[in-house]
């Protein structure tokens, strides 16, 4: 199974992710802003999500459409 970017680069567990949109995260307050880095992310069982963890939210999981590989 192969989990692509928005640009279509190769994604594996362990990465680095930038978002490329301001993304709304449900259920908090929180917004995160584009630019924004995601340090190792793990790869989940749809290819078209990733887990991860940022400073302000825990247990996250984003699209990967709204990612870019670091």
């Amino acid at each position: 199974m192969d989990v692509k970017d928005s640009n279509g680069a190769l994604l594996k567990d362990g990465d680095s992710v930038t978002i490329i949109k301001d993304l709304k995260v449900k259920g908090t307050s929180v917004t995160l802003k584009r630019g924004t880095r995601v340090k190792s992310i793990r790869l989940t069982d749809d290819p078209d999500e990733v887990e991860c963890s940022v400073d302000k939210v825990k247990g996250l999981v984003l699209r990967t459409e709204f990612l870019k590989k670091a």
